[in-house]
């Protein structure tokens, strides 16, 4: 078993996280995104869409997309429960997962691909949508301060995958400047201050 990575990529950020909360060592390697590793034959035959994280089996099953990797995981090691202990609670943790998917994780992305230029020897690059993506990023950030003045995690008091793909979309945003203000975000930096004194922060 073995997960192949690209370390600073946020959805492989988001995998160690999961694996440091639940206290498993799982060997990895890396790809090197920036030098096309990852665009080669062999890689290819792994994933077909190129990206990372990528867990491999030792029956030969390779196993794509971050939440996927932490849903096998859960069913192997189901203590502590990050997906939720109860039918409310695991709605609520797909609810906000999803939307730190779609809310933050893309829209940075998109913000990243289309304004940083990282990309642009391999696709076309849309400046003017990367910064509009941008823009909805920021203007989330408002609505994760609003919600969590009165909660200490995005489930109520209850520590989730949904809390780590949260932050790792957060953190990511870092890359193009996107952040959040003390001012106007207080209660977004509360959380993301108490997710930092969590060992699993730093993985």
């Amino acid at each position: 078993m073995k997960i192949y990575e690209y370390a600073v990529a946020p959805n492989c950020r988001r995998v160690r996280m999961y694996l440091a909360e639940k206290d498993l060592d799982i060997p990895f390697a890396q790809v090197d995104i920036a030098k096309g590793e990852n665009l080669t034959p062999e890689f290819r035959s792994m994933n077909a869409n190129t990206k990372v994280p990528v867990l491999a089996l030792d029956d030969g099953t390779h196993i794509t997309e971050s939440v996927a990797i932490q849903r096998y995981f859960e069913e192997l090691h189901p203590e502590p429960p990050l997906f939720g202990r109860d039918a409310r609670e695991k709605a609520l943790v797909e609810m906000w997962g999803r939307r730190a998917d779609f809310n933050l994780m893309l829209t940075v992305g998109m913000c990243f691909q289309h304004v940083s230029g990282f990309f642009k020897d391999r696709m076309n690059v849309y400046p003017a949508f990367g910064e509009d993506a941008g823009k909805h990023a920021m203007q989330f950030m408002g609505v994760l301060n609003d919600h969590l003045s009165d909660h200490e995690y995005l489930v109520g008091d209850y520590f989730s995958v949904a809390d780590i793909g949260m932050v790792c979309g957060l953190d990511f945003g870092k890359v193009q400047n996107l952040r959040p203000d003390a001012e106007k975000h207080p209660h977004l930096i509360r959380w993301r201050e108490q997710l930092k004194q969590r060992p699993s922060f730093n993985a």
